[in-house]
């Protein structure tokens, strides 16, 4: 060795020497060939300072989400991850050993060493081979709602109007089709006389709703809302054999991809509303994987990007630790990669000028210690990746350029056998499996309308309505008239009310019984 690979070695050396439980994600790669004595290691208790996994397409992303999320679920820590390829269902199987693996390992001064980890399969709306994750419109929100149908802000605004309407006058907004319902009646004379204290809402902004919840149920994605509502604190679970492994299966993703990342989004934003304050931990509660990440920025308006960003800056406080994944850092907004002290970039391919412009900036974002980054980040191989972390003291450790640990269960699908096993053993799926049409604000509004038009002075209209209602209870109860001319003071409480009801994101901030 070269004095200046002695140095960088011994460089490397020290700064990943953590004190307390790490991630072991490899070894250094010096002169090209792996160093044993030169582990690179990620500390457990700085998860929580957030993180990039990055790479072009095939370099070798997936495989470091699964060695990263069985050591977590190794050490206790549950883990959320989106399976988009279908490839993370391995983590269920232990993988079997060959002389191939056994090498790679010995080179890393590593032995192989098979794992099944406890996982939890699950699926946006009906999925084959998991759970359905399923959320209320209510719960969703109509900030969130407004960025799966792309609208702009002056729509986004009359969506909030309506999803206040519904608060005010508990209307459980459940599926789309009650969100077409209220919209459908707000647009009516009788509507637009209880709108009167509150503003409007034009036929024009209202086609332009109705056309996109249209589109979506066409396309059978309205099945990812409704009830039973999936409760994010089951992430949380701990077994025997370590921390669970939520793999959430993302069917169709191209189909969507506005609604699989904005659903990510509020599962997130359920969690910050939902758990306490935790300060600094050893280990966190949580580490979630956000998966294409940068379809959450696509077209966003300031106002939804900003949300973004005070999640991420204060979820950590929550003990959540976050990972976007993307295939460039630059994908993301300054704001949010400026919080993200953990990376680990795999290869970027550089093919035009624009990639040779994104390759500057991302070198620009990683240390200087003696590595090439322009060659490390153009030739790294797959299964390799260039590293930074926030040591146990927090501040970044030298670049590293890395040859990437294997994971004990098995890359690639599990066989159908092991899915259908672990589905049937879900502790969850007896709770979530079988979709409820409970009554929501569509059977309210019908019934309501309903002895309106056969009212007679012996028969008030609000009659048969309250008696429905008093024959089968529900959890959120309608009024039994709704007051079109609320006043001001009625209406000035119930907006106060709906603030602290609802998240940064207008999604509904879950009330535990």
């Amino acid at each position: 060795m070269t004095q200046d690979t002695n140095a960088l070695l011994a460089g490397l050396i020290e700064g990943y020497n953590f004190q307390g439980e790490s991630l072991d994600l490899g070894a250094a790669l010096i002169d090209g060939k792996p160093e044993p004595t030169a582990p690179i290691r990620l500390p457990l208790k700085m998860l929580n300072r957030h993180g990039l996994v990055a790479g072009a397409t095939g370099t070798g992303k997936t495989v470091t989400l699964q060695l990263m999320a069985e050591q977590l679920s190794k050490a206790g820590v549950p883990v959320f991850l989106a399976d988009i390829k279908g490839d993370l269902s391995g983590l269920a199987q232990s993988a079997e050993g060959s002389e191939k693996l056994t090498a790679r390992l010995a080179e890393l001064g590593k032995e192989f060493s098979p794992r099944a980890n406890p996982v939890e399969f699950l699926s946006l709306g009906e999925g084959a081979h998991g759970t359905p994750v399923r959320a209320s419109v209510d719960a969703f929100g109509p900030i969130l709602l407004a960025r799966v149908l792309e609208l702009n802000e002056t729509q986004e605004e009359c969506l909030q109007l309506i999803f206040h309407y519904a608060d005010t006058n508990k209307l459980p907004l459940d599926d789309l089709n009650d969100v077409k319902s209220v919209i459908s009646f707000l647009v009516s004379d009788q509507g637009a006389e209880a709108l009167k204290g509150l503003g409007g809402v034009s036929a024009a902004t209202a086609s332009v709703i109705l056309r996109g919840i249209t589109i979506m149920q066409s396309q059978g994605l309205d099945q990812f809302f409704g009830q039973p509502e999936f409760d994010t604190a089951d992430f949380l679970q701990v077994r025997e054999t370590g921390g669970v492994i939520n793999v959430l299966e993302l069917p169709s993703v191209n189909q969507q991809p506005m609604l699989f990342s904005t659903f990510l989004m509020w599962l997130l934003a359920d969690l910050f509303e939902d758990l306490p304050e935790a300060g600094d931990l050893d280990k966190p509660k949580l580490v979630f994987f956000l998966d294409e990440a940068h379809l959450l920025f696509k077209d966003a308006t300031k106002a939804f990007t900003d949300a973004i960003i005070n999640t991420v800056r204060l979820i950590r406080s929550k003990g959540v630790g976050l990972f976007f994944i993307t295939q460039s850092p630059t994908d993301l907004p300054d704001e949010v990669l400026g919080q993200l002290g953990n990376r680990i970039q795999h290869a970027v391919r550089v093919f035009t000028a624009k990639d040779q412009s994104a390759l500057k900036e991302i070198i620009k974002t990683f240390p200087v210690n003696g590595v090439d980054l322009q060659e490390a980040l153009t030739q790294a191989g797959v299964g390799e990746a260039v590293i930074t972390v926030l040591g146990d003291k927090g501040a970044p450790t030298p670049v590293a350029w890395t040859r990437m640990s294997s994971p004990g269960s098995t890359i690639g699908p599990a066989s159908p056998q092991v899915l259908e096993e672990n589905l049937s053993a879900s502790p969850l799926a007896s709770r979530y499996a079988t979709a409820v049409d409970r009554e929501s604000a569509r059977e309210l509004l019908e019934a309501k309308a309903a002895p309106a038009a056969t009212a007679t002075p012996q028969q008030p209209a609000e009659a048969p309505a309250g008696a429905q209602r008093a024959e089968a209870p529900r959890e959120r109860q309608a009024p039994a008239q709704p007051n079109p001319m609320m006043d001001m003071a009625l209406d000035a409480a119930s907006m106060i009310g709906r603030e602290l009801l609802r998240g940064m994101f207008g999604n509904r901030k879950r009330r535990r019984r």
